[in-house]
């Protein structure tokens, strides 16, 4: 593990909001502050590189001598104005180039993990893009090595299980995710599964059929992006080419029926990302966002934050926009809790202690 000092991270408080930080990106609306405890969640949608502040990445930045390409803060949070998906990917790869070391990657970690306990998280199944790493010159056990390393010791210093998932880039090759696969089985990495993520128009699931069988075959769980920016076809093809056994993102299963009624009965969990929906155009405000109709429907969706520090919230801050903003019920925010929980690959005693938390939480 590199000993370079670590960089302190400051998780007893809310970062500032970047959905805040320019007239021009969706606002959202103030909220009281919580009286009552948060509710015991899994989060199952999470991109760790996503979770980068930009008080972290100047931090990082300066320990490592490297020249950022904003003058202060105040212009880096000026840039967290998107139009699709595209427009923020192209900001959040140019701001991995402060990781560096393990000791980066472990203070980042630990940052989010101190964040998210104060959110309600109690188990997360986070996504590490290994590849965005290689392709800048850092070594696949670095990356791996730092976040795991803060993974290790999650439940004992933070309350919060935690499950590693390699995530691959759709926009690059399957050859290329094959390679850093092996390399990860190789070298005994702790991952307990994979997903699919990235640029995902024109970038299906059967790109990567082999992978995911390749990943079944080594006994890894198997999520993907699906139904976020890309048609309702794409989750068909990740359920019958990639055999998923789950959906993240998922919202535009709205526009087929037929999919709607096969993943009702099918349980088949959908990560939901609302303010990543709002910030990212997929939705134009918070008030269309058809996660009412997903719980109408009987989906099995959960509330997750995507890439928080981007999106304007951790997982309590979507909670909060979704009750303020739409009336989200209290039963719908616990039956949605209840739901991340059921659908994480935790053990199944795990599950069982979570569940009994949630029951006994007073919400």
């Amino acid at each position: 593990m590199d000993t370079n000092d670590g960089v302190a991270a400051t998780g007893d408080a809310a970062p500032d909001s970047p959905a805040t930080a320019t007239s021009g990106v969706p606002e959202f609306v103030e909220v009281p502050e919580a009286v009552q405890a948060p509710l015991p969640v899994a989060e199952l949608h999470l991109h760790i590189e996503g979770t980068l502040e930009p008080e972290l990445i100047f931090a990082l930045a300066e320990r490592n001598g490297i020249q950022l390409p904003y003058a202060d803060l105040d212009e880096l949070r000026s840039r967290y104005e998107f139009t699709d998906l595209q427009s923020f990917l192209d900001l959040y790869y140019a701001n991995m180039a402060v990781l560096r070391t393990e000791q980066d990657f472990a203070d980042m970690t630990r940052a989010y993990l101190s964040r998210a306990a104060l959110a309600g998280v109690r188990h997360a199944e986070i996504m590490l893009d290994p590849q965005a790493h290689l392709s800048r010159g850092v070594a696949l056990e670095t990356c791996v090595n730092g976040v795991a390393s803060v993974l290790a010791v999650s439940e004992q210093e933070f309350g919060i299980s935690t499950l590693l998932i390699a995530a691959f880039l759709r926009d690059l090759s399957e050859d290329s995710a094959l390679e850093v696969l092996e390399k990860l089985l190789a070298m005994d990495a702790p991952i307990a599964g994979i997903g699919l993520d990235s640029a995902e128009v024109g970038n299906p699931p059967a790109k990567f059929e082999r992978l995911f069988a390749r990943a079944k075959d080594a006994g890894l769980h198997r999520i993907a992006h699906a139904g976020e920016e890309g048609p309702p076809s794409y989750i068909i093809d990740a359920l019958e080419i990639l055999d998923v056994e789950r959906i993240d993102h998922g919202i535009r299963c709205m526009e087929d029926p037929e999919l709607v009624e096969r993943l009702v009965n099918e349980l088949m969990p959908l990560t939901v990302c609302p303010l990543s929906n709002v910030r990212l155009r997929a939705v134009d405000t918070l008030n269309e966002h058809p996660l009412p109709a997903m719980l109408a429907a009987g989906l099995n969706v959960s509330v997750n934050s995507d890439d928080p520090a981007y999106f304007g919230g951790y997982v309590d801050d979507n909670f909060a926009q979704l009750r303020s903003v739409i009336g989200l019920s209290e039963f719908d925010c616990v039956r949605m809790a209840a739901n991340s929980i059921r659908s994480s690959f935790a053990s199944d005693e795990r599950k069982a202690e979570l569940l009994a938390e949630l029951a006994a939480s007073g919400h």
